[in-house]
Formats: C-alpha cells, structure tokens, sequence
C-alpha cells in the first residue's frame, strides 16, 4: 500500500506565493510520475502539473504555466508544486496523484495513487 500525502495549502492574498509538498511512503515503487491536481468548488478536477520520475520532463496546465513550477527530490520521496502569482481563479483543493510509469498523464484515470488534498485560498 502506498500513502500520499499534502501539505503546505493555506490562505493567501492575490499575488502571493504557497509551496505545496506530497510525501510519499509505504510502497513507494508503485509511484513514478506524480501530478498534480486541484478541484474548485463546483467544478471538475483538473490537471495541474507532472513530473516525469528522474524530473526532466514537466507538464503544466495552460492556466498555470509560467506561474507554477513542479519538481521532485526522490530522495526524500517528496514532489513540490511552487505557486507564484497566486490569482483568486487557483483557489481549490489541491491534490498529489501517483502512478508507476516513468511519465505524467493529464487524465485523473491514469493515477491510482492520491492524496487527501490541501486547500488553497486566494484572496483579494
């Protein structure tokens, strides 16, 4: 069994900054390519970010590219998603998803792994 799991969600003001964290432990071989995604109120969830397994290659959601930047330390089994110029739109819960292919996928059907999910707010 592999466990996921957030941290680093919080409230921020439009324009600010949050670093989002996901460890993973357990059956940690079950988890190659992480993604991220988050879930608004009302809305579907969607496609954040992923990170390919060694992080060389990144995927970001047109909404956030330029903004957000993924990255990994498999030494600590730990992948990040910096969030730079916060806008009220990235308010969601944010969620860390795995799977054990080498690459990312931006359908939440590819992962069987998650997280509980952090809570973002951005605020004006």
């Amino acid at each position: 069994q592999v466990t996921l799991v957030e941290s680093g969600g919080g409230k921020v003001q439009v324009g600010g900054s949050l670093r989002l964290s996901c460890v993973v432990s357990g059956y940690t071989d079950s988890v190659a390519a992480m993604a991220w995604f988050r879930q608004a109120p009302g809305k579907e969830r969607e496609f954040v970010s992923g990170i390919s397994y060694h992080g060389g290659y990144t995927d970001y959601a047109p909404s956030v590219k330029g903004r957000f930047i993924v990255s990994r330390d498999n030494a600590k089994y730990t992948a990040y998603l910096q969030m730079d110029s916060l806008k009220r739109e990235d308010t969601a819960v944010y969620y860390c998803a795995g799977h054990d292919r080498d690459y990312p996928a931006q359908s939440e059907q590819d992962y069987k792994s998650w997280g509980q999910g952090t809570q973002v707010t951005v605020s004006s």
